[in-house]
């Protein structure tokens, strides 16, 4: 993922977190801000080392830049995403993690429709 697509700094992600909204659930909490002048989205990930080592935060960190990556023309282009993941992911593989998340954002309405992303799928 290139790095115009990542929130990085700390302002931004306090900016999410306080005029952003908020969905959860066991694995994952997203918080979603509107922001219309970006032509794509941008993400920023939050791991705490209470997960694991290193080497599970990072796992977890590349698993969920994937699943946005394959989510990248199915969800609205417009916002900031930060995305903390919550100590079940530690246990967790690729699919277990594409598929919590794929509720998560489902739960806070940030694919576009639903027509449009089964055609996507057929393909």
């Amino acid at each position: 993922m290139r790095k115009e697509y990542r929130v990085k700094k700390n302002e931004d992600f306090q900016e999410v977190f306080k005029k952003g909204k908020s969905v959860a659930n066991r694995q994952f909490v997203v918080y979603t801000l509107k922001k219309p002048e970006q032509g794509h989205f941008r993400i920023g990930l939050s791991v705490s080392k209470k997960i694991g080592n290193a080497v599970t935060r990072n796992q977890i960190k590349r698993y969920v830049r994937q699943v946005f990556h394959e989510f990248d023309g199915c969800i609205h282009n417009d916002l900031d995403y930060i995305i903390i993941a919550r100590k079940p992911t530690a246990d967790m593989d690729y699919f277990e993690v594409q598929k919590s998340l794929t509720h998560v954002l489902k739960l806070a309405k940030v694919f576009k429709k639903v027509q449009e992303n089964v055609r996507k799928s057929e393909k």
